[in-house]
């Protein structure tokens, strides 16, 4: 009995995580692809531009486009994005944030680390993303994954009072 007591206690002290896991994904031509990400709140906190949580901090220009582990990408599909061509396998995206008006989608090779931890030798490349302001605010980090039109996916990157995105053509 005593025992049933203390784990059932043990269990009620855990909380869901500040940054909870999340996916999206589409199957088109039966490939999937996917994002998988930490979703982050705002919580009152100013997120992108000047003295913003996400400002553009000069040692450290990328930001792991999600919150705890980098954010990974899946394509079980041959794809172009932005002109760079991303061969079928995984990889872990971010975001630059140099230009504020010009977010660039980091592409890179490395796998499994932390969302500090970026290695610019590992990117297979980096394009333009679509930038818009949203109203009203979105409090919680989400991608969404659609299909505008055949052989194409767009992704969408929304948080706070931002959304940006890029263009994708699945490979025949």
């Amino acid at each position: 009995m005593l025992f049933t007591a203390v784990f059932a206690g043990e269990a009620s002290a855990q909380k869901a995580p500040a940054s909870p896991p999340a996916k999206d994904s589409v199957v088109i031509g039966g490939k999937v692809i996917s994002v998988k990400y930490a979703a982050p709140s705002v919580k009152g906190r100013d997120i992108f531009g000047a003295g913003g949580l996400l400002s553009r901090e000069k040692n450290f220009p990328v930001w792991r486009a999600g919150a705890n582990s980098a954010t990974t990408f899946h394509t079980d599909a041959d794809l172009e994005i932005g002109g760079l061509s991303v061969p079928k396998g995984d990889y872990t995206l971010y975001v630059s944030l140099v230009d504020p008006q010009h977010w660039e989608l980091i592409i890179n090779k490395q796998l499994g680390q932390w969302g500090l931890t970026y290695d610019q030798a590992q990117d297979l490349g980096r394009v333009k993303m679509t930038m818009g302001k949203i109203d009203p605010p979105v409090e919680v980090l989400f991608y969404k994954l659609t299909l505008p039109q055949p052989n194409k996916v767009k992704i969408a990157l929304t948080w706070e009072k931002m959304t940006a995105s890029v263009d994708v053509k699945v490979k025949k």
